[in-house]
């Protein structure tokens, strides 16, 4: 019975027994997982967060750009739209002003023209008194013709009229 049971001291032995083999090989391993770790994922992680890192500023750089855009945009059609009402407040003002010299233009005109007729009617009826108070001096001067002339002679019907015809002839010559 000294062999089973040895046998069976063997079996459990042989179980028992550490293989060395099988330890190398997990050793290995570990080194091989601590190496990748080290130079591998360690690197690529790395690379891997500075990528995101830099995805994260040009996303953020991005967002800033497109609000400083904005902004930008709002204060150019703030400004358009004060060019505009200033452009429309200076173009009435210039209307009121091209319409206020055109009144003031067409009242000097008027005046100008009342002024000129006024002088005018002043000239011509200035010529009028004067051709008048001519008239007298020659009406007068033919009278006191004709008077001598009657004086002088007596007058017929005959000579009367005749005188009156001359008179009136040289009233049209005059």
């Amino acid at each position: 019975m000294l062999q089973p049971l040895f046998l069976a001291e063997t079996a459990t032995q042989d179980l028992v027994t550490i293989n060395w083999t099988f330890i190398a090989q997990i050793c290995n391993l570990f080194i091989q997982m601590l190496l990748i770790k080290k130079f591998l994922f360690k690197p690529v992680r790395e690379i891997l967060a500075k990528r995101q890192a830099k995805a994260d500023a040009d996303i953020r750089e991005a967002e800033e750009a497109k609000t400083e855009a904005a902004a930008i945009k709002a204060e150019y059609e703030q400004n358009m739209l004060e060019a505009k009402e200033k452009a429309n407040e200076l173009l009435a003002t210039a209307q009121k002003n091209a319409a206020a010299k055109s009144e003031e233009m067409l009242k000097d005109a008027s005046s100008q023209a009342a002024a000129i007729k006024q002088k005018a009617e002043a000239d011509i009826a200035q010529e009028r008194r004067k051709a008048v108070n001519e008239l007298k001096d020659e009406i007068g001067s033919m009278a006191m013709e004709i008077a001598g002339k009657v004086i002088e002679r007596e007058i017929s019907e005959k000579d009367h009229s005749r005188l009156i015809d001359e008179y009136i002839s040289n009233v049209g010559n005059a």
